[in-house]
């Protein structure tokens, strides 16, 4: 592979003394020549001199492979690209961490068929390794044995996937205004991940991550705890605990827990129809809302003696109106945490129908055609008067006496003979 190191030469003469040493030819081949004791030039400057004469010691940037650092998912491949510009009519060779080789150009050094052959020329080595594990981490190096052997690193990154966090620490049921803590950890992420902290759509501000290395000595559980206050609005909320991790590229790794708040009840009524009237049908529905739901409804009238109802029914049912029923209601929502008292006031109108909207959509139409019609008529008046006005109808009219003639101011007479009573021929133009 070439010649030997000139540095060690040159100590071997220096301290043994001898008269001859080994000096380099034009060809690159090392030769004996005689020297006298005390001609020889200082030591550092003879290796100096020597080193940088050498041909075999000057460094190519050609012959200088190069690889890249590679970051890669546990589980996940990796790609391991070796290249060099000039091979020097040498093989390209990779190496793991515990500088095993495991493939010298296409030949396979270690039986792990995880690690395979991708590309193989004498400028370049290319392999892959799947499934990939963090024992895998480290540096790889992809030598070429050239004169001197020349290295590059290439550092594998392996990224532990965080296990799917887990919520503790919930006690239920919840009452309305109770303070709870929850707690969430996950394991196996590497580096360390981070938690999050929601309430329905919303962010809940939780505790800083704490961080802790696992047995393994690679890999990092994390945890994180939450303190609120729940409200009858928490009642059915999930709270979420959510990974995030660059490992996850984006995914969504997340636990959830729905909390049950229990809050007294409330209540409100709803009459239907919305405006009832003498002589209808009403039912008076009371709505009520609470964890437990309300068991027991009491209908009472203010003015009146005992309660009108008590019963699991909500709606309390008026089969014909009359106007003695007008007045205010009140019912009350029963459940074992409490009770609420709704109010509605009754006004039974007049009996008369109330305009519905096909009455108006009706209305609105005749109106139109109405107007319509008045348009046409006022039309046609003005179109006659137009025609009355510009078009000429000529008459002709005989007439024996003075009295057939017409007036002067709605006709010319033209009159052959000018005596009353005579044969005259008139005309009219009107």
């Amino acid at each position: 592979m070439g010649a030997p190191s000139a540095l060690a030469l040159l100590l071997l003469s220096a301290c043994c003394g001898a008269p001859g040493w080994a000096n380099l030819s034009q060809d690159g081949y090392w030769q004996e020549q005689d020297l006298e004791l005390g001609t020889l030039a200082p030591l550092d400057e003879a290796i100096s001199s020597t080193l940088w004469s050498t041909p075999d010691m000057l460094v190519s940037q050609d012959s200088q492979p190069w690889t890249s650092d590679e970051t890669v998912v546990a589980g996940g491949m990796v790609k391991l690209r070796c290249q060099v510009k000039d091979h020097e009519d040498s093989s390209l060779q990779w190496s793991n961490p515990a500088q095993q080789t495991l493939y010298f150009g296409e030949k396979r050094a270690l039986r792990d068929n995880r690690i395979q052959l991708v590309k193989s020329t004498p400028h370049e080595l290319s392999i892959s390794i799947s499934n990939v594990a963090l024992a895998d981490e480290g540096e790889y190096t992809c030598s070429i044995f050239t004169m001197p052997v020349r290295t590059a690193k290439s550092l594998i990154t392996v990224l532990g996937i965080p296990q799917k966090p887990i919520i503790t620490g919930y006690k239920s049921p919840l009452r309305e205004k109770d303070t709870t803590t929850l707690h969430c950890q996950s394991s196996g992420s590497k580096p360390a991940a981070q938690l999050t902290w929601r309430k329905g759509d919303q962010e809940l501000p939780g505790e800083p991550t704490r961080i802790q290395e696992d047995s393994n000595g690679k890999t990092f559980t994390v945890s994180s705890s939450v303190t609120f206050q729940v409200t009858r609005e928490d009642d059915g909320v999930d709270i979420t605990c959510s990974v995030n991790h660059e490992s996850l590229k984006g995914a969504d790794r997340s636990t959830s827990q729905r909390i049950e708040v229990l809050y007294t009840p409330t209540a409100k009524i709803r009459p239907d129809p919305p405006h009832p009237r003498e002589g209808q049908k009403l039912l008076l529905h009371c709505e009520g809302r609470g964890n437990p739901v309300p068991q027991q409804y009491l209908w009472e009238k203010e003015g009146s003696g005992p309660p009108l109802k008590i019963t699991q029914e909500s709606a309390l049912i008026f089969p014909f109106l009359n106007k003695s029923d007008s007045g205010t209601y009140g019912c009350t929502a029963i459940s074992n945490l409490g009770s609420y008292k709704a109010y509605y006031t009754l006004n039974v109108n007049d009996p008369s129908p109330v305009p519905s909207s096909t009455s108006t959509y009706h209305a609105i139409i005749g109106g139109i055609v109405a107007f319509i019609v008045f348009l046409l008529l006022i039309l046609f008046i003005f179109l006659g008067h137009y025609l009355i006005r510009h078009k000429g109808t000529y008459l002709t009219h005989e007439a024996k006496g003075s009295d057939d003639a017409p007036d002067a101011d709605t006709a010319i007479i033209n009159a052959e003979g000018g005596q009353p009573g005579g044969d005259d021929k008139k005309e009219y133009f009107i």
